[in-house]
């Protein structure tokens, strides 16, 4: 079993809240995010690809991504791996460039929205406590092993438990702010 590193758990816990911040990114809501097209994966040359190794994503208007295909013989392509991505968007193809306007958002839609950030969450926390529970055993393991002390086991234990804390608190916030952008009309 591993050594105790609060350094490595605090670490981890933050690689969780990271993760969760990059799934709720990819939500959409009212406003267009060039985050949302990270899922599209694009059928070229042979091989499926990103569609950031194949385009520049932006968002020149609030309501409106702009894709610009770097080959032109890869713009059917793009627009094919943008439709199979079940995204809601109905892309123009421009020459090189694809407009993807942003339809409305119903209020139900958004209800299930706020509801998958609840999900995205739920699973950032686990994985929190799973990193919890890992340095909760190593120091069990190091003090069985007589590296340290019960006091310092106990000791070390409620700054795992602070860490978690804190953690789970990022990941409620983050959350929250992500359920308050998507059911805002």
């Amino acid at each position: 079993m591993a050594k105790y590193d609060k350094a490595d758990i605090e670490r981890r816990m933050n690689g969780a809240v990271e993760s969760l911040k990059g799934d709720l990114s990819g939500l959409r809501t009212g406003r267009a995010n060039v985050a949302l097209l990270d899922p599209v994966v694009v059928e070229v040359y042979g091989a499926m690809m990103p569609l950031n190794q194949v385009a520049t994503v932006s968002a020149p208007e609030p309501r409106m991504l702009s894709v610009q295909v770097w080959d032109r013989s890869n713009v059917i392509p793009v627009e094919k791996g943008i439709a199979h991505a079940n995204l809601g968007l109905n892309p123009m193809i421009d020459g090189q460039t694809l407009r993807l306007p942003l339809p409305d958002l119903t209020q139900e839609r958004r209800k299930e929205l706020a509801k998958l950030a609840g999900q995205y969450a739920e699973k950032a926390k686990v994985a929190i406590r799973n990193v919890r529970r890992d340095g909760m055993e190593a120091l069990k393991e190091d003090e069985k092993k007589k590296e340290i002390s019960e006091d310092d086991r106990k000791r070390m234990e409620e700054d795992v438990q602070k860490l978690t804390d804190r953690f789970v608190a990022e990941t409620d916030s983050v959350t929250e702010a992500k359920e308050k952008e998507i059911l805002q009309q």
